[in-house]
């Protein structure tokens, strides 16, 4: 780890910057209002952990009520199941056949631990690959079926198309059908209610069809999973949906926080700052030590925290600072400035190590390092 375990008891003023924390008192109330959220309405949570790469943040949020973590690489579920975490869904496809190898040994070290293994496909070949590697193993692995409900990246086209993919399946003794997966990725991300409604209505239609098209053939589906932390309450306001898949929620970034609040979901605490230190000034402008390679710029810069003040791209190691408003004030040399990324996920792959901060961000106490397990998990 880059930073050392002395660094516990210590006060926030002894983090050396850039450095990515997580405020614990924030992280919770997350935590727990969707854990609260899924058990009033009686779904499932199986957050994604891609988001945190984290075994003890995952095994947080089993304790805490969920299901299981969803990962989208092979390394991430290795990772996980290496720190502890028994239910994995790769909610992604695995087509190379040493990946599958690798699946299924993963699959049966999980069942062995009573826990379990799943796989995301959207091909026959995909099924007929995997039902190959898992071939004379003692394993059987839940494929969930992935139809494209509008994110345009993988998946089958919703209806009969799901069909031949679940007859597939059913031929294969180490294959178990667990359901459909339907995440709309883009929905998570438009920034007005209504927006958001009618997208996940299209959805919600798409899934129907597909389930009416398996169920005309005498195929049930046990489960329909997916959504996300813009969308959540809509896809369990469906009816149709049994599982959640949000993971956002738990540090809540900046480009999710630009979303106009949904009627009928928790609203959610910024938990995921880094924190940097100005280290040059002059009169129109100041300079951070954070640049892009302590935070993601993919869904846009982060915003600055509790200071009116807006970040600019600095390059790679260092972040511009301007006012917001003619002739505002900027910060000292040497002040402390803490940035909310615009991308939580990717801004976590960047590093090794999360330091989680008791009592907030001014006056709190490092409490715990997190570790990163899955970071540059890409296989």
């Amino acid at each position: 780890m880059t930073h050392s375990a002395a660094l516990i008891g210590q006060s926030v003023a002894a983090i050396d910057t850039p450095a990515l924390v997580i405020d614990l008192d924030a992280m919770e109330a997350n935590l727990q209002a969707m854990a609260d959220f899924a058990l009033a309405h009686g779904i499932q949570l199986r957050p994604h952990a891609k988001m945190h790469k984290s075994a003890t943040l995952a095994k947080l949020q089993i304790a805490a009520g969920a299901v299981g973590v969803c990962v989208q690489k092979t390394a991430e579920a290795e990772a996980l199941a290496a720190g502890g975490v028994n239910d994995i869904y790769i909610s992604n496809e695995v087509i190379a056949p040493h990946k599958l190898k690798r699946v299924v040994a993963l699959a049966r070290t999980l069942a062995e631990r009573g826990g379990q293994l799943a796989l995301a496909v959207d091909s026959l070949h995909g099924i007929e690959q995997l039902a190959l590697a898992a071939q004379d193993q003692p394993v059987r692995i839940r494929v969930l079926v992935e139809i494209d409900v509008g994110h345009g990246r993988c998946g089958i086209q919703p209806g009969a198309a799901a069909v031949p993919l679940v007859k597939a399946i059913a031929k294969h003794s180490a294959l178990l059908f667990g359901g459909l997966q339907a995440y709309h990725g883009r929905a998570q991300h438009l920034r007005t209610a209504a927006e958001r409604e009618a997208a996940v209505a299209q959805v919600v239609a798409d899934v129907q069809r597909t389930v009416a098209s398996l169920q005309a053939v005498g195929h049930s589906v046990p489960l329909v999973t997916g959504a996300g932390s813009g969308t959540f309450g809509l896809e369990t306001a469906s009816g149709l949906y049994g599982e959640l898949q949000a993971g956002s929620y738990l540090f809540m970034d900046r480009d999710y926080a630009s979303n106009q609040a949904a009627p009928g979901q928790p609203r959610f605490k910024h938990a995921l700052f880094v924190k940097s230190q100005v280290m040059s000034l002059n009169a129109t402008h100041a300079v951070v030590d954070a640049g892009h390679k302590s935070h993601a710029i993919d869904s846009g810069l982060p915003a600055v925290h509790g200071l009116p003040l807006d970040y600019f791209n600095g390059g790679d190691e260092h972040g511009l600072l301007r006012p917001q408003q003619p002739g505002g004030l900027l910060p000292a040399l040497g002040d402390t400035v803490w940035l909310i990324p615009g991308h939580c996920d990717p801004t976590v792959n960047l590093h090794d190590v999360m330091i989680g901060v008791r009592g907030g961000l001014h006056n709190g106490v490092v409490e715990q390092l997190i570790r990163v397990d899955s970071r540059g998990a890409l296989t």
